[in-house]
């Protein structure tokens, strides 16, 4: 019996996420557990997509960064117990800080393209109300000791103004610039209803409040002004550049996604919203953690046999705008290209740290559906400790998809 096997086409069927919340007592999920906000998104996956047996599911990868509690106790085979599918469905927990629910896609997706599976549910879960990123966390004092990395490596915010450092013409009048436009284009992206049909209505309880239904993004502020912006303080640095304005904000959210071979998805009657082309991650110095989003792409652009200027759409994590604008320097992409986060990013909508990589790719999805003129599209951010990571899409209402392959 011959072993060879061919590679076989990864699409993404659908992705939805909870609305984002604000972390702390005073936000939405403030009593919500984090599991069950990715019960909710699993549960929806199954009921968008009704033609899906239950028992198809091969595996559930679930990403956390702060696994304990209500995230810990391998959350993707919880989370697929708790969500009621049949106990034949296994899952694991993956941490790659921000890139967790990135990694959970590109990993399931590798199995499936050597036919370990055929249909998979990725996603990410981030409750930093109830888990703020580090808690628990015990660095090795080698990492100080011998100056493996510079202390500033493990506060994020101190990472994005050793980033402003390294390319002074990225400077605080456009990292707010920069914010403010994301603020407006989320609140264009709602106003039109384009956010609205991912989001999976949450049920929540706040203790001494009762009960409460969460069904839209907390953290945006739309209206924001450059005034608004200059006012702010620089906590990570006097005089500094960065400030809760231009920088996503504590946040607690979950998201998942569906993927399944190309002739799964066939044999399923599932309408496939993307085709998985190429992805890479990369590692950077700790110190400078935004810039690693470049090397990522150039990496998977490579893979891919494409060009930056093949890239139709592009949708970034904003942890920072200094990371953004670093990002569109190095390529020649200007600040306001229509290509770059079409609804807005993170600085607007939040970054509940391990979730967020499907959400770019839920966003990418529904804005290749309304512009069938891109061919291909690109999901990237920047991973705490140094590292960067990019997932290329291809668009399946293109009218060139998949020729020439």
């Amino acid at each position: 019996m011959s072993t060879t096997r061919h590679i076989r086409d990864v699409v993404f069927v659908d992705g939805v996420r909870t609305p984002f919340g604000r972390a702390g007592e005073k936000g939405i999920y403030h009593g919500t557990r984090a599991d069950d906000l990715v019960v909710k998104t699993i549960r929806e996956l199954l009921r968008r997509n009704p033609s899906l047996p239950a028992e198809r599911v091969d595996e559930v990868s679930i990403a956390a960064t702060t696994q304990t509690g209500d995230q810990g106790l391998t959350i993707g085979r919880t989370a697929a117990l708790l969500a009621g599918l049949p106990r034949s469905v296994p899952g694991f927990a993956v941490d790659r800080m921000c890139a967790g629910a990135m990694t959970a896609v590109t990993t399931t997706a590798s199995g499936i393209g050597v036919g370990a599976y055929d249909v998979v549910i990725a996603g990410g879960v981030e409750h930093m109300g109830s888990h703020p990123m580090g808690a628990g966390a015990d660095p090795n004092p080698r990492f100080m000791s011998e100056r493996l990395v510079d202390p500033a490596a493990l506060n994020m915010g101190n990472t994005a103004e050793n980033l402003h450092d390294r390319f002074p013409a990225i400077t605080r009048e456009r990292a707010d610039a920069y914010a403010v436009a994301s603020q407006a284009k989320l609140a264009s992206a709602y106003g039109a209803g384009k956010i609205q049909p991912d989001l999976v209505p949450v049920a929540t309880h706040r203790p001494g409040e009762g009960f409460g239904l969460a069904t839209t993004d907390e953290p945006p502020r739309p209206g924001t002004t450059l005034e608004d912006l200059a006012g702010l303080r620089t906590p990570f640095r006097p005089h500094g550049r960065v400030t809760a304005g231009n920088a996503a904000g504590l946040n607690d959210g979950a998201t998942a996604c569906l993927l399944t071979s190309a002739e799964t998805a066939e044999e399923l009657g599932l309408e496939p919203k993307m085709r998985l082309v190429a992805f890479a991650f990369a590692g950077v110095e700790p110190e400078v953690m935004g810039i690693g989003p470049v090397p990522a792409t150039e990496k998977a652009l490579t893979k891919a046999g494409l060009a930056i200027e093949d890239i139709g759409l592009f949708e970034i994590n904003e942890a920072f705008a200094v990371q953004v604008l670093s990002f569109l320097d190095h390529f020649g992409i200007a600040d306001d290209d229509p290509r770059v986060n079409r609804y807005g990013g993170a600085i607007a909508v939040g970054h509940p740290l391990a979730s967020s990589g499907v959400r770019l790719m839920t966003q990418l999805a529904r804005q290749f559906a309304e512009d069938p003129s891109v061919r291909y599209g690109m999901t990237t951010m920047c991973i705490g400790l140094g590292m960067g990571g990019t997932v290329i899409w291809e668009n399946p209402h293109h009218p060139d998809y998949r020729k020439g392959e």
